[in-house]
């Protein structure tokens, strides 16, 4: 899989996660830009606008039929009853598939274990079964753990259980809650996904004015902070989203950075943010500009 994967979670028309709305002219445009260029890795979720995602997903790939796609889709819990057993994640992943238009995934994620207690997530029957029991029917070559609460990810993790990690808005210019977690993953030889390395927006270079990160109110100190970092960025002439991102990639631990693609275009200039040189010094300006751990998510 490629160091830069496609995000679809705004492809889903989230508005009151991302603060804006993607319709299905533009959802189409995006993800068959996206699809056409360098990335072969794309994560969807089937809770991500209620299936949207997968769905626009499924129409896109069938009219781009890029070569050697990787997809990677998540099971969830039931979001009208909150319910996550062991059913719950069958019929998740039978939706999924369906909407998909596929009989197997490369990836298969439990998304989001923060709603459930752990002790029935790994109970025998409960979810975490479930989803071994697909993988070994073939319906998912590969099982992870997606989620928010690094703390409870790393549980997770030390279970043994997941191939794959991915984490989302805990390794950024602004919060490294995740770095511990990452290093409990990596001694396990597990793949690594880093998603939203922009925050929600806070870091990438059209902020929309956002005061918000991580899909809750920032506070103060991190605001401020990211206010430093962009004056840092742009007095050397080049763009914090670019740094924000080459954080990630630059980190060994780290497979694949997730990228929101939700407009024509993102893919190319991903790939510019990727490819921009940034010097060492200027570099470590902006790491030194990174909030004191109190302003962390630390969950």
């Amino acid at each position: 899989m490629t160091a830069v994967g496609i995000g679809t979670s705004a492809i889903g028309d989230m508005p009151g996660a991302h603060g804006y709305s993607v319709d299905e002219e533009r959802a189409a445009a995006a993800l068959d830009d996206a699809l056409s260029g360098s990335f072969n890795f794309v994560d969807t979720g089937a809770n991500y606008g209620a299936g949207r995602s997968e769905q626009r997903l499924a129409a896109s790939i069938a009219r781009v039929s890029p070569a050697g796609l990787v997809i990677a889709t998540k099971v969830d819990r039931d979001m009208t009853t909150g319910y996550f057993g062991g059913d719950q994640v069958l019929r998740s992943a039978e939706e999924s598939l369906e909407r998909l238009g596929v009989d197997s995934v490369p990836l298969l994620h439990l998304h989001d274990p923060e709603t459930m207690d752990f002790d029935d997530a790994m109970a025998p029957g409960g979810p975490v079964a479930a989803l071994r029991s697909l993988r070994d029917q073939g319906i998912a070559q590969h099982i992870g753990v997606a989620g928010g609460p690094a703390s409870l990810m790393k549980r997770y993790v030390e279970t043994g259980e997941f191939e794959v990690l991915q984490t989302h808005n805990r390794f950024t210019l602004l919060d490294r809650t995740a770095d511990e977690l990452l290093d409990a993953a990596a001694s396990r030889g597990m793949g690594i996904i880093n998603a939203a390395p922009y925050g929600g927006g806070m870091l990438s270079d059209a902020p929309r004015g956002t005061t918000r990160y991580s899909y809750r109110d920032a506070s103060s100190a991190t605001i401020a902070a990211s206010q430093k970092m962009r004056e840092v960025a742009a007095a050397h002439g080049i763009s914090l989203a670019a740094a924000a991102l080459q954080l990630s990639l630059d980190d060994l631990r780290i497979h694949c950075t997730v990228v929101g693609m939700s407009t024509p275009g993102r893919a190319a200039s991903t790939l510019a943010l990727a490819d921009t040189p940034i010097p060492a010094d200027v570099f470590a300006e902006l790491r030194s500009l990174t909030p004191s751990r109190d302003e962390w998510l630390n969950d």
